[in-house]
């Protein structure tokens, strides 16, 4: 049979080829194209028009006047916001990112021991927090400026301070306390679909594994259930990644816009600084061109690395 489509694809030039498979496999084309159509306008356009308004200065009103590179000499060079904004950014990243990521990965597996229904209330008491719109209300309580919040409350009475510290305008506490908060809300989508790869593993895998010599429950993580749930673990990286490296609303949430000595600035925040407010769609646009170069090689890295896992 091969042999035979080797021949009829020898006949034909591949454009003749390729259309032929295509009308084969209507239906197929027909299904995934109305994903496609949505892809392209809402994600492929939007990315390549941000790389060609990148090189010019463009305010929304005037005609765009082409600058060429000159937008992301000022980021990296004239800017010192941004690159403020970069430390935080990456620091935010570094942190948040593969602490959520193993976070969620362990608090899954602990969760898929359970029994069926203790699993499901304990699921939602972990994903509550990451849809809930409370989270930045109970945090801003905890953490009120004044005597009346929780934790200045407990340290007054306990007598370890003489004064009401204010949280979220202070420099000193701002990154740390919406690196908390971050990673309070982070059992989101990715810790969903690492439940899911956990319950859709053979468990006669483990078996074949015990014959095979495996000996305990961590040779098992390893060697049968992180490669076995490969695509999810893929998945609850790219969430991860994305989440970290754009973290604004958090921050925005607690401390405002912009926090305060700029402590807490993130390239979200500065993207949205010159995007939304001081209409340098141009520059803004580099802003998000740097934005995504960045998640892309973040994306390749955490890719290559999960490649080893079982090896």
């Amino acid at each position: 049979m091969s042999k035979k489509k080797a021949v009829i694809r020898s006949d034909m030039t591949r454009a003749q080829w390729t259309w032929k498979e295509m009308k084969r496999n209507k239906v197929a084309y027909a299904m995934v194209a109305p994903y496609m159509l949505l892809f392209t306008l809402f994600t492929v356009v939007p990315v390549v028009l941000s790389m060609v308004v990148s090189l010019t200065n463009f305010n929304l009103l005037e005609i765009p006047d082409v600058v060429w590179l000159d937008n992301y000499i000022r980021l990296f060079l004239d800017d010192d916001i941004f690159i403020l904004a970069c430390k935080n950014t990456l620091i935010f990243a570094i942190i948040v990112g593969p602490v959520s990521y193993l976070m969620s990965l362990m608090v899954a597996w602990f969760i898929n021991e359970l029994p069926p229904k203790i699993r499901a209330v304990v699921t939602l008491i972990f994903y509550a927090p990451s849809i809930s719109g409370q989270v930045y209300l109970i945090w801003g309580t905890l953490f009120s400026g004044d005597s009346y919040g929780w934790v200045n409350g407990i340290l007054l009475d306990l007598g370890l301070i003489s004064s009401e510290i204010q949280w979220f305008q202070n420099a000193d506490y701002v990154m740390p306390l919406c690196i908390v908060v971050a990673l309070w809300t982070s059992l989101g989508t990715s810790f969903l679909s690492f439940i899911a790869g956990l319950q859709g593993i053979d468990r006669s895998m483990y078996e074949a594994g015990a014959v095979d010599g495996i000996r305990n429950r961590w040779q098992e993580l390893w060697y049968i259930t992180l490669p076995s749930m490969k695509p999810q673990l893929m998945f609850g990286a790219v969430m991860a990644i994305t989440s970290s490296f754009g973290f604004g609303g958090v921050v925005t949430a607690l401390c405002g816009f912009p926090s305060v000595d700029y402590a807490a600035h993130t390239i979200m925040h500065h993207l949205d600084d010159y995007g939304s407010q001081r209409f340098e769609v141009g520059y803004s646009s580099a802003i998000a061109v740097v934005l995504f170069a960045v998640m892309i090689g973040a994306n390749m890295l955490v890719k290559k690395v999960l490649s080893k896992v079982g090896q």
